[in-house]
Formats: C-alpha cells, structure tokens, sequence
C-alpha cells in the first residue's frame, strides 16, 4: 500500500499523511535500536501498521477518547491520535508499562503536536474514561479483558485487533467472563479479526 492508497481508503488529508510519514521516519530509527515492530514489517509499513490502525475508526466514528494499552509502538494509538487531530475533544491515551517505549511515545507526541498523553504504567490501574479502549498485540483475549475491565465497565466500548487464532481466544475467555463481542474480519489482512466487547463480568461475579 502506498500513502496516496491510503488517502483513497481513509479520506485523511495531506497534513496527516505527512505527520505519518513523519512517524514512520522516527519509527525505523527507533526499531534499530530497540525492538518495537519486526523488521520484516517495516516495507509494508502502510498496510501491516498504519491502515491495519486506522480501520478501528471506521467501527467507531464518533468516538473521541480512546485508551490504547500496551501502547508499544504507536500502532494503534498514534495513528488515530494523528488521524483524530483537529477534531474538537479528542484525545488518546497511550499506555505502557515499559519506560523505554514510552520515551519513544513522547517524542513523537511532542514532535508532531498529537492530542495524545503517554502513561508509564500498568493498564489495569488505571482511571481514564473513554469511548473506547483498545490493544494490539497484547495479551490473549482471557488475559486482555482483565486489563481492559476497568475501563469498559466505565462504559467504554472494546475494539481490538486480533491474529487468526481470535475465534479460539474468544472460546476460551467465555470460559471466566460474560460479554458481549462482535468479530469481522481485518480490511488489512483477511486473516486478522477485529474484536468488539461490551458489557464485561467475570462468570464467577455476584
């Protein structure tokens, strides 16, 4: 995929082309120094990470506020607070528990003027409200919807990006919580799966 595909897919403007190419940039630079995407990843950058982000706007339009936990990288989280830039409210939260990934997340932050806010710590402490929540290559689904929990029983909805084993994480999560989800498959990679949850109680809850 090249940015001008991108444009056609997304409808996103110049300015925000640019601010992600700008990223992609710090991102290359980055991963030579420490581990944040495959290397093997980075020639189809626009497709494997940015397109494969951006796509979780189109199942929330008009959520403003999101909370992407496990932050890494910037993917989700950085390309829908580029994408959302400019729109009146909106912010993101990029959460990670690990300081060196959240340097990297600041830099580009401040660098291209994001609504964006870098938190170093643990997801699952956390007191954001948001719209949504989110995560990408994080955890298995069982284990994501306890770092998740606080934030949609606040009344968050959660979209996740998920690899081809997702049916069978989902199976296995209903076996310790009750919830809501909806799964359609990746416009990036047809044997990705977008994760939606509501309404999140462990089995066991009283």
């Amino acid at each position: 995929m090249t940015p001008t595909e991108f444009q056609a897919l997304t409808g996103a403007d110049d300015a925000k082309v640019a601010d992600l190419e700008s990223f992609i940039a710090r991102l290359t630079e980055a991963n030579a120094v420490m581990n944040l995407v495959g290397p093997d990843s980075l020639p189809d950058v626009w497709n494997r990470h940015i397109w494969d982000s951006a796509q979780l706007l189109e199942l929330a339009p008009a959520a403003s506020t999101w909370a992407d936990l496990g932050a890494g990288a910037g993917f989700p989280g950085v390309v829908l607070a580029i994408l959302l830039k400019g729109r009146p409210g909106a912010h993101v939260w990029l959460v990670d528990s690990l300081g060196k990934r959240c340097r990297f997340l600041q830099e580009v932050v401040q660098a291209l003027a994001l609504p964006a806010t870098v938190i170093n710590g643990r997801a699952e402490e956390q007191t954001l409200r948001v719209d949504v929540v989110t995560a990408r290559a994080v955890a298995p689904m069982e284990k994501l919807l306890g770092y998740t929990q606080p934030y949609l029983q606040r009344g968050a909805q959660g979209l996740f990006l998920k690899g081809e084993k997702a049916e069978a994480e989902l199976i296995e999560a209903r076996k310790v919580w009750h919830f809501d989800s909806d799964l359609s498959v990746s416009r990036s990679d047809p044997r990705g799966r977008l994760v939606s949850v509501r309404s999140l109680r462990r089995v066991h809850s009283r």
